[in-house]
């Protein structure tokens, strides 16, 4: 039904592009008062339907102070969105300490410094719901040359899981959404790299990735988008603690 999101305040992380963008879209269309954040300001300037704001995840103070802006504004958010984060591809041998602590730090920390930045004024207000993009890499299952990000993303799990029971009887409900394969600009980034660092071409690259995925393409952003609208809603207020993969067969 339309309207799904009226009267509520949501901040989405990494909303320039990819599954933030298709979030925060979606979720305008359905009535929230998106405020769609990307270190990328710039990138943003076309999100029309969408309160727009730099953000550096990787920066307390700008979270920070984000935070306080957006609760002087708006009292307190109803949603919280992240979607920030980084592939890394690579094993323990070859990745070193500067992979791990920036995967970590950009992917699990960023999403600490944002929930500890606005749930005390979510759960002031009555609580709300947090929805954090984890993956199908992880916890869920091993993916090959994916070390550190697999470690990264099975911890967003464990921090959904801590933030959910924490905060049950508060009325706040977080979940995580594990995505397969999305077609996506950093998705391209990627297969280029790779296609440069192996010598393969591009389209046989690319061909690999979706030869992963048990569905037989890749999954397009609006498919993750809709399933954050549902966790965002009052439909899912049974629902928190969970994994949700969206995945098109990648963890069968």
């Amino acid at each position: 039904m339309p309207g799904r999101l009226k009267g509520k305040v949501m901040l989405v992380t990494a909303a320039a592009a990819g599954i933030g963008r298709a979030i925060a879209e979606l979720s305008a269309q359905e009535g929230a008062h998106v405020i769609a954040t990307d270190l990328a300001e710039d990138k943003l300037k076309d999100l029309k339907t969408a309160e727009k704001r730099k953000l550096d995840v990787l920066s307390t103070p700008a979270v920070n102070a984000l935070a306080q802006e957006i609760n002087k504004k708006h009292g307190a958010l109803n949603v919280l969105v992240n979607c920030a984060g980084f592939v890394h591809h690579g094993n323990a041998i070859d990745t070193t300490d500067e992979d791990w602590d920036f995967s970590m730090d950009l992917n699990v920390k960023s999403m600490h410094r944002t929930v500890h930045a606005f749930l005390p004024a979510m759960l002031k207000n009555g609580g709300g719901s947090i929805v954090n993009i984890a993956s199908g890499a992880g916890s869920v299952r091993g993916v090959l040359n994916r070390y550190v990000y697999g470690a990264s993303k099975a911890a967003v799990i464990g921090l959904t899981k801590s933030v959910a029971i924490d905060y049950i009887r508060q009325g706040i409900r977080c979940n995580a959404i594990c995505p397969g394969t999305i077609e996506s600009p950093s998705l391209d980034v990627r297969i280029e790299t790779l296609a440069k660092n192996t010598g393969q071409p591009v389209d046989k690259v690319r061909q690999a990735f979706i030869d992963r995925q048990a569905i037989g393409r890749l999954g397009k952003p609006e498919e993750i988008g809709w399933l954050a609208v549902y966790l965002a809603s009052d439909e899912s207020s049974y629902t928190t603690g969970q994994i949700h993969l969206a995945d098109g067969g990648f963890a069968l």
